[in-house]
């Protein structure tokens, strides 16, 4: 499950690519918070909530896809108007990303922000709960083995990625990974908003 891709690998790879490694990983480690919270949620029963309270879940859902079609929005926007040209630092990288700080809180947001992750926590950690262990405890230790996992693939990917960034760090490339992230991004918000569950 670690390696499908998702929006969380789309994120983590325009990073890498617009950005630089640097950002990449924050983006990896902003998203891999967001399992983090979502495993302690699960585990006391927060994230139940949202598969029992369709208000709740509503209102997750509305504001996480309202903040996908923007942000994909705005890389749609990116693209074409041009991308990065004229806002390149020397490396490639784009100088309107922001800090590592703000790329990081983008991954925790895309993640917080999509309810099915935790409706997909909600539904798979019970079963893994060992008797006698606290929840809290037992789901934190749960999100934290696929944090691990989730990095080590990540690593992998911004790695791979960083070896082809002569290749990736044109702005033909960079507009065009704008283009398919937002995209992504739009169309996953989309699906969110007009889903039911």
């Amino acid at each position: 499950m670690t390696i499908v891709p998702g929006l969380d690998t789309a994120l983590v790879l325009r990073s890498a690519v617009t950005a630089g490694r640097r950002h990449a990983f924050a983006t990896a480690l902003g998203v891999n918070t967001g399992v983090l919270v979502w495993g302690a949620a699960a585990a006391v029963g927060v994230s139940a909530l949202l598969t029992a309270s369709e208000l709740a879940y509503s209102a997750l859902r509305y504001a996480g896809a309202a903040y996908m079609v923007w942000l994909g929005g705005a890389m749609l926007w990116r693209a074409l108007r041009g991308g990065g040209q004229g806002h390149a630092r020397p490396d490639g990288t784009d100088n309107r990303e922001g800090g590592a700080g703000r790329a990081w809180m983008r991954g925790l947001a895309t993640n917080l922000l999509n309810p099915k992750v935790g409706v997909f926590y909600a539904a798979l950690l019970p079963q893994f709960m060992p008797e006698g262990v606290p929840h809290l405890a037992a789901g934190v230790l749960l999100a934290l083995v696929h944090n691990l996992e989730g990095m080590a693939w990540f690593t992998v990917l911004i790695l791979v990625t960083g070896l082809a960034r002569r290749v990736l760090s044109r702005p033909a490339v960079r507009r065009a990974m704008d283009g398919l992230t937002g995209t992504v991004l739009v169309g996953f918000g989309l699906r969110l908003a007009l889903s039911r569950r």
